[in-house]
């Protein structure tokens, strides 16, 4: 298997979890990283024993396959159209892109350059969400006819020392957790076909409650409380609510409703967890755990952690000559459901929608064994 070079772009909070991460895959080959602010590129390259580049130098960086995208929502696009004018693969934190214009226009710009395109999330590749799918493909559940999903919490504010971005356009609850429970519907149901939703925006500002700007209060510019519809392309209708908004909830994660048994799926922010069903006896169990190494804890807080599979996953498609799993017509897909369902908030109406996609191909055991070092 060959190696693909791999740059960073953004040397934020989130990039401390792929460079802790990408050495636990075999495909890849951690280079440099890159930030508009080079004491930060340099504090991260010295934790992590990587080369600090200017983000032209990265661009054009020899020994650099593939870059990948960790910077704002709000110039995703930008970053990624430039990562693919530099002739390299690009792999994109979620969401992709803003807006589904955006997205189309690096599909096209990626096929005429013969490159790869990834984004995350990749979490729908873990232990417990591959198990819920090899349930539903089985048939365990019978078909799937319904389902609810809920995304509720207080914000980030409270924890984050810069959560200014989280309510502006480009975020809130249905752009920044949304990719998550949505793309997990589409890799277990498939493509949806319309959506419809009611959006509001609760509280007019947030205040912050850690870091140096303690007690410092930032505008919301976004719907926070967002209640959708989803109509699936093979009939299935699901309720997705997402909040910042709420103290307290018992609702689960997910469950999924099939003419023979319901699957109740665990946070699908996450690669492990429970996956439970129940039939018609009206008992609620566990599935049977399996050995798949992606629900294996590994963090220092006793999760399964393995963000970089998806980017592993592409890396090793290059090679194979097949599509990778978090490939960009899921990407924009989903893109163009969550657009589409803030949207549909704003007009009050239902939204249909203008892509589709293929599932995604599940991940075996097997296969996810292969992707490791």
């Amino acid at each position: 298997m060959t190696q693909l070079g791999v740059g960073i772009i953004g040397c934020g909070n989130i990039s401390t979890t792929y460079l802790e991460f990408a050495p636990l895959f075999k495909a890849l080959k951690l280079v440099a990283v890159a930030d508009i602010n080079m004491d930060a590129a340099r504090a991260r390259a010295a934790q992590y024993d990587v080369r600090a580049d200017s983000v032209a130098d990265l661009l054009a960086a020899p020994d650099v396959d593939v870059i990948v995208n960790l910077t704002i929502p709000a110039v995703h696009y930008d970053v990624t159209r430039q990562i693919l004018e530099a002739g390299k693969h690009a792999y994109s934190e979620k969401p992709l892109v803003l807006t589904l214009e955006q997205g189309t226009h690096l599909r096209e710009l990626a096929a005429s350059k013969n490159l790869r395109v990834g984004s995350a999330p990749d979490t729908f590749l873990g232990g417990a969400h591959q198990l819920a799918r090899a349930a539903i493909d089985s048939g365990k559940t019978g078909q799937i006819i319904g389902g609810t999903c809920h995304v509720m919490g207080r914000g980030m504010e409270a924890w984050h020392p810069n959560p200014d971005f989280f309510f502006q356009p480009g975020a809130g609850p249905v752009l920044d957790i949304g990719p998550y429970y949505v793309t997990n519907l589409i890799q277990l149901l498939g493509p949806v076909k319309s959506v419809a939703s009611l959006a509001t925006t609760t509280f007019k500002t947030r205040t912050i409650g850690n870091g140096d700007r303690i007690g410092e209060t930032v505008p919301v510019d976004t719907p926070t409380n967002i209640h959708a519809l989803l109509e699936f392309a093979n009939g299935a209708t699901v309720t997705l609510g997402t909040s910042w908004d709420v103290w307290a909830h018992k609702h689960g994660h997910m469950e999924l409703y099939g003419t023979d048994a319901s699957l109740f799926l665990p946070d699908p922010n996450f690669f492990g967890g429970d996956v439970e069903i129940g039939g018609q006896d009206g008992e609620i169990k566990a599935l049977p755990t399996w050995d798949h190494p992606f629900g294996v804890a590994n963090d220092d807080e006793a999760r399964a952690n393995y963000r970089c599979a998806g980017l592993a996953d592409m890396a090793t498609a290059i090679s194979e000559g097949r599509q990778h799993r978090c490939n960009i017509d899921l990407a924009v897909h989903a893109v163009d459901v969550m657009t589409a369902i803030l949207r549909a908030g704003e007009d009050r109406r239902f939204v249909d929608l203008t892509t589709t996609c293929e599932r995604p191909a599940s991940l075996s055991p097997d296969e996810a064994r292969a992707l490791l070092v």
